[in-house]
């Protein structure tokens, strides 16, 4: 970072270093050679270039001399352009040979779809790694019995483990859409100005190899495929696809990193983000231990789904065979979008592996709120033994509004004996059942067995 001179945060603060090295310019470029090294290969079994033409050039492949090409792009406006100049000043045997046929694009896009297939590759892994951390959590607290919200008011209860198997559930789809974009990120090929391979059925004519075995030649040392058609460049569609992909995995760790914000407040207090021993929280407020780490979740992840649209605009407007108004925000989407996204599962792992669960509040809120998930068992249970389903409503209202008053005075929830002492109720129900129907922790239905089921399918699907 030159820090006399705006650096983007993804150029030093956000996303690790192999990333930003894959992105980087140096990188650009010294692939870019990658690619005219790739075609003056094949060109060289059809008689276009010589071996001492080759092996000049595969001798200056990586002698990347950035400050000159910059300073020839000033003057001529075109960066491929410049750095084939700079390359053909080194090699000076085998440089006459450089980009041979090709257009901007034949190389340009081999590279970005290069690029994009690695940073997908790691960023997989990575995601992998946090489904296994998930997985570790969901089967550790399948069983604690917690409060569940809706509206983020006390509703019914659920378990801890249940409640991290909804997070998991949501990246698994993910992991499987981005798998599928992966699928999806095709080359250009290389096809020439406008995709037809017109100038290479020219440079190859009366030979015995064709363009599209050049093709299969450069696309096969870097692994990729092309489709049967192209323009000038890959489809842009295929970025979007990406970008879009990404957002939606953006949305689910934020919904995430979002909860966990929420249930480490006061209010709440049931589960917190790890917190160093010597993590500052705030500069004013020495107790403060913000729950930093889920809201810079929040904040990065809002980057996303503005990146995809850029790519959407990309796809929408790429008129005709190409147009150049897709180039310059290219440069910043597509990097930015990958980098954001890996310092997001990067930030979501440590929260999940390093994850604190206060046991003592959890039960502390399934006892003030917990009764009260019980009262409908009690209204069904009293109307299966006689009781007049309208009459026992209201009974059991009144004492709940009764149980919340004394809440707000600072009581410990009456509602229990309320119900059990009500003769409207217990003249149908053992005043022993009534109390046993209001115990939480036996209204969680089946969510452990389903929490512990997308576990293993989790287990199956990463090979963890």
């Amino acid at each position: 970072m030159n820090e006399k001179t705006y650096a983007s945060p993804f150029s030093w603060r956000y996303g690790r270093p192999e990333l930003r090295a894959l992105f980087s310019e140096h990188e650009r470029r010294k692939l870019w050679r990658a690619v005219w090294i790739a075609l003056a290969e094949s060109q060289a079994k059809s008689g276009l270039v010589t071996a001492a033409e080759l092996a000049d050039l595969r001798a200056h492949g990586e002698d990347i001399d950035l400050d000159a090409a910059l300073a020839i792009e000033r003057e001529i406006g075109h960066d491929l352009m410049a750095e084939i100049r700079v390359y053909a000043s080194q090699a000076k045997i085998g440089g006459g040979k450089i980009h041979l046929g090709a257009t901007s694009m034949d190389i340009e896009d081999t590279v970005e779809t290069y690029r994009m297939r690695r940073a997908l590759a790691l960023l997989l892994a990575s995601l992998d790694e946090l489904l296994a951390a998930f997985v570790a959590q969901i089967e550790r607290y399948a069983d604690l019995v917690c409060m569940g919200y809706t509206h983020l008011q006390p509703a019914e209860p659920t378990t801890v483990g249940y409640r991290l198997a909804v997070y998991a559930q949501d990246v698994l789809m993910d992991r499987a859409a981005l798998a599928f974009a992966g699928t999806q990120l095709t080359a250009k090929g290389i096809r020439g100005a406008v995709g037809t391979s017109a100038s290479y059925t020219r440079l190859l004519a009366g030979g015995a190899r064709t363009p599209e075995q050049q093709e299969a030649d450069v696309l096969g040392v870097f692994d990729l495929e092309a489709r049967d058609v192209a323009t000038q460049t890959y489809p842009r569609k295929l970025d979007y696809t990406l970008l879009s992909q990404l957002a939606g995995l953006g949305a689910s760790l934020s919904k995430f990193a979002a909860d966990v914000r929420i249930q480490s407040s006061p209010g709440f207090g049931e589960m917190f983000e790890p917190f160093g021993a010597k993590q500052v929280g705030s500069s004013a407020m020495p107790f403060k231990r913000n729950p930093v780490m889920s809201e810079r979740i929040g904040s990065l992840a809002r980057l996303l789904p503005g990146y995809a649209d850029v790519a959407w605009q990309n796809a929408a407007t790429n008129f005709l065979e190409r147009t150049l108004d897709d180039s310059a925000n290219r440069r910043t989407i597509l990097p930015e979008a990958i980098l954001c996204t890996d310092e997001i599962l990067s930030l979501a792992r440590k929260i999940v592996e390093g994850l604190r669960i206060d046991e003592r509040k959890i039960t502390e809120n399934l006892r003030t709120y917990g009764p009260f998930a019980g009262s409908e068992a009690v209204l069904m249970e009293a109307a299966r033994h006689g009781g007049n389903r309208q009459e026992l409503h209201e009974a059991i209202r009144e004492n709940a509004m009764a149980a919340y008053a004394a809440l707000e005075r600072g009581e410990t929830n009456p509602l229990s004996q309320l119900l059990s002492g009500d003769e409207r109720i217990v003249r149908f129900m053992d005043p022993a059942e009534v109390r046993s129907q209001l115990d939480p922790s036996t209204h969680v239905g089946d969510a452990p067995a389903r929490a512990r089921r997308l576990a293993q399918r989790i287990r199956t699907t990463i090979g963890k």
